[in-house]
């Protein structure tokens, strides 16, 4: 079999396979950025997308440096940060493009240009709901619970889950229609 042979750095600090770095300083970085880059642009095959993701890496390897186990090896903790960065921002694509489908609903083979702004506008407003009406709609409407299931998981009475439903309906069809600051006021006798 035959092995690449290693080129030999000029540079002062050189990361070896078997010597592990106790510190993040420039100089390790400077070593370490071509080789997370180079993960990066391989995971995501775009080089934007690949720079944005050796630089959450960085920014995630900076606050976290505190809660790093102290004798690990720095290249190895790095390029598993990038590594799980990537899954998790696959994932979150991955639900968006369900909630996508999921407000588009999916009785065309190709949505038009105008249901996709019409879905993301959707999710939008989804997002601005607060969360307790956020949580109880997807139980609902997404993820088909029956209000029973709903009120024994919340511990709540049945005619409770029904009209915290109805406000949320409510809430998520008035900020789609652009009604969310009027005030509703009922007079009472």
């Amino acid at each position: 079999m035959i092995r690449p042979a290693r080129m030999p750095t000029h540079d002062p600090v050189s990361i070896d396979d078997a010597a592990p770095a106790d510190e993040l300083s420039d100089a390790v970085l400077r070593q370490l950025l071509p080789r997370l880059r180079r993960f990066a642009l391989r995971l995501a095959r775009d080089p934007v997308s690949a720079d944005d993701l050796v630089q959450s890496t960085l920014e995630r390897a900076l606050t976290r440096w505190p809660s790093r186990r102290p004798q690990g090896d720095v290249r190895a903790w790095l390029f598993t940060i990038l590594y799980r960065q990537f899954l998790d921002g696959q994932r979150r694509t991955r639900r968006y493009a369900r909630l996508l489908d999921w407000f588009a609903g999916s009785d065309a083979a190709a949505p038009s240009a105008e249901r996709e702004a019409i879905a993301r506008s959707s999710l939008d407003v989804f997002e601005r709901l607060p969360e307790a009406q956020r949580t109880l709609l997807w139980l609902v409407c997404v993820e088909g619970l029956s209000y029973k299931a709903v009120a024994d998981l919340f511990d709540v009475p049945l005619g409770t889950v029904m009209s915290r439903l109805s406000r949320a309906r409510s809430a998520l069809r008035d900020l789609h229609e652009g009604q969310a600051g009027e005030a509703h006021l009922r007079i009472l006798k």
